[in-house]
């Protein structure tokens, strides 16, 4: 009986089938098929590699075998691997046909086949069967005794070519590992492009042995050396990965003029009305880093020969930094004062025929096509490099939205259509706070508009920019993942892959699953809630900030000056994240309610005011030991206030007038305090 029984159990776990439904994958595969039955993992589990791959596949698969026994804890019995067809009986098979090259347009495709007893991944190249790894990885499920993956059938391949990530690091430095981790998060998600934004008003961030001043003047001791720099775009290649640097001029020149003020553009009257400019061999220096945010006008001379040679050799060095084909110059919000204000500048204008300030930067744009296609490079910009005599071999990065007054997606579509590859990062600012659903229903590809094929092909990707401003080393990953994740498979998956609830529920698994590559999203937030409550319980703060988000947009640092880049992140508004996890619940609660006003109904939406009222009483004993918790006490007894009147609501028993009920809700939409705001308040409306 005892055996009958055994038997029976393991014919119930072997023939229970997993479901589409239930997989956590993410980006969503082109074409998914489960089939009854599973592999079950064993010590013995090894892994073969055949055809002729780039050696990155032996790091790759290694890679993947640790992380696989490190979920599972088994101890496989393999554990480098250095060569092919080491185990041609492996139980996975991997088969690359030839060499991935990192960049556009190579192929990144795979099949992957798991049988009972056999899992399989074709790939073209080995980019394709690292993007297998990663989602085999993700197949992996449990019962109560085993690891498993289900019997299943995948093909998959790239929407775009293009899948990227920005991270500035010239307003607040990130360190190496800062970036490695992240890259490592990016090879996860089958994205392929690292945008490394290096310079700006606020820091140079490259070793430069030609101009040492960079380093010496701009820099504050922070930048990456060029072994350093060497060592990441290697890291990058291993996991696939093309890194496309970043030098902003001719605006954002802060930092480049703090060390050669005699290429910038401003005049600087001196007694007795002598002009800078016409002292020869004088530089005066009128610039400093920037420490704070926003446009500024420093501003590179397009009109000075000494600018161009300067920019030569800064390209003649770092080109080679990169071997990848693309080098970004900026470009963008240049607001052109400096230019105005100066005469010399005004006759460079009238000498070259050049009517306006936005053809004027487009000959110092091209300018540097030259300098970067000695180096075999392509020259990429902001939206705002776009003129009729730009080169159409340039890249036209799209940026600008409804917040710089311009329609969603029109400088993308007014790219294409003149003949211009494009990316697009409108809709994909990350930094901005917005919710997830935001970036992941912002599609590269305008709906509505009347594009040719032909012009459709030059819609590369998207890229998600992470500008830190407001971003520490020890605040980034949270503000990165797992949004990025929701982006990576808007650039990845088909078109009609839009469904939120089931991205939400796989994201929250792909957001614990990054941990384990270093990740610090999840993790950090209790650190800084631990310095906020003076290390005492953090329960009662923890859940407040899961009803609280970052002011979204540019509201959280008013006129770039209430942060400077030395200030300290470390407060509330540090801790919380957009799509603040209980309000998303709060929400389904209140929904539910409404369409069914059941008592089981009311009382989950009771237990949510419940819950807040008792915070609120947490967070005051906090305080007495915790300066850093008074700013979000107002908003805490505004919820704890709105709730106690909403019990009563709830039982037909309040006594408040419809105008004063909308007043005690209304103060829940407050943005006064602590730089963040409820994320509850527009369900709470829905119950008046």
């Amino acid at each position: 009986m005892k055996y009958l029984f055994v038997l029976l159990l393991a014919g119930v776990t072997a023939g229970a089938q997993v479901k589409k439904e239930q997989l956590n994958l993410m980006p969503w595969p082109q074409n998914v098929v489960v089939n009854d039955g599973n592999f079950t993992l064993s010590k013995n589990f090894k892994v073969n590699i055949s055809g002729n791959p780039n050696p990155r596949i032996f790091g790759g698969v290694t890679r993947f075998l640790r992380r696989l026994d490190g979920r599972t804890g088994i101890f496989f019995e393999q554990g480098f691997i250095s060569k092919l067809n080491e185990f041609p009986n492996a139980e996975l098979q991997i088969n690359c046909d030839k060499n991935g090259k990192i960049g556009l347009y190579e192929d990144e495709s795979y099949s992957l086949d798991i049988k009972s007893n056999k899992i399989t991944i074709n790939a073209t190249s080995d980019l394709g069967a690292l993007h297998g790894l990663e989602t085999l990885l993700q197949l992996l499920k449990n019962d109560s005794k085993s690891f498993y993956f289900p019997v299943s059938q995948i093909s998959d391949f790239p929407r775009f070519t293009w899948r990227g990530l920005m991270i500035d690091a010239a307003r607040h430095f990130q360190p190496v590992d800062v970036i490695k981790r992240n890259i490592d998060a990016l090879a996860a998600m089958k994205m392929n492009v690292f945008h490394w934004h290096l310079v700006d008003d606020q820091g140079w961030r490259i070793e430069t042995k030609k101009h040492p001043k960079l380093i010496e003047l701009a820099s504050d001791g922070l930048y990456y050396t060029q072994e350093e720099i060497r060592n990441i775009v290697k890291y990058a290649d291993e996991r696939g990965i093309l890194i496309v640097p970043e030098i902003d001029v001719p605006g954002h020149g802060s930092a480049i003029l703090t060390a050669y003020p005699e290429i910038g553009s401003k005049v600087i009257t001196l007694t007795g009305g002598t002009s800078e400019k016409n002292i020869q061999g004088t530089a005066i220096s009128t610039y400093g880093i920037e420490r704070n945010a926003g446009i500024f006008t420093p501003t590179l001379d397009p009109s000075n020969p000494k600018t161009y040679k300067i920019l030569s050799e800064l390209f003649d060095e770092v080109c080679p930094l990169f071997p990848g084909a693309y080098f970004h110059i900026g470009g963008d919000e240049n607001e052109g004062k400096d230019w105005d204000a100066n005469p010399k500048i005004q006759e460079f204008k009238k000498k070259h025929n050049l009517k306006t300030n936005h053809e004027l930067q487009t000959y110092f744009t091209m300018q540097l096509a030259p300098m970067l296609k000695k180096h075999g490079k392509q020259l990429m910009g902001w939206e705002e490099i776009l003129t009729k005599d730009l080169s159409k071999e340039a890249i036209v990065h799209s940026w600008r939205g409804p917040n710089e007054g311009v329609a969603p997606g029109q400088s993308l579509v007014d790219a294409v259509k003149k003949g211009y590859k494009t990316v697009l990062s409108n809709g994909y600012y990350i930094d901005l706070m917005y919710p997830v659903a935001s970036h992941y229903l912002n599609d590269p590809m305008p709906k509505g508009a009347d594009l040719s094929a032909e012009e459709k092909a030059r819609i590369l990707g998207g890229e998600a920019t992470m500008w830190t401003e407001l971003t520490t080393p020890e605040t980034i990953d949270s503000r990165v993942w797992p949004r990025t994740a929701a982006i990576a498979e808007r650039l990845w998956s088909a078109e009609t892959v839009t469904d939120l609830a089931s991205m939400r529920k796989r994201l929250d698994n792909v957001s614990f699953r990054l941990e384990e590559l270093g990740l610090t999203h999840i993790k950090n937030k209790d650190v800084i809630l631990r310095n906020i409550t003076n290390n005492q319980n953090l329960e009662s703060i923890n859940e407040f900030s899961n009803v609280c988000e970052p002011l979204k947009g540019y509201t959280r640092n008013k006129g770039g000056t209430e942060y400077q880049m030395y200030s300290p992140l470390t407060l509330f508004a540090d801790a919380c994240t957009p799509d603040a996890k209980e309000s998303l619940a709060f929400n389904d609660a209140v929904t539910q309610y409404l369409a069914n006003k059941s008592e089981e109904n009311k009382a989950k939406v009771a237990s949510f005011f419940n819950k807040w009222i008792t915070l609120n009483k947490g967070l005051i004993e906090l305080s007495a030991n915790a300066p850093l918790v008074q700013p979000i006490l107002p908003l805490s007894k505004k919820l704890s206030d709105a709730s106690q009147e909403l019990l009563l609501v709830l039982d037909n028993k309040s006594t408040l007038k419809a105008a004063d009920l909308k007043s005690l809700i209304e103060q829940c939409n407050t943005k006064d305090h602590a730089d963040v705001e409820l994320s509850v308040y527009e369900s709470l409306k829905k119950l008046i």
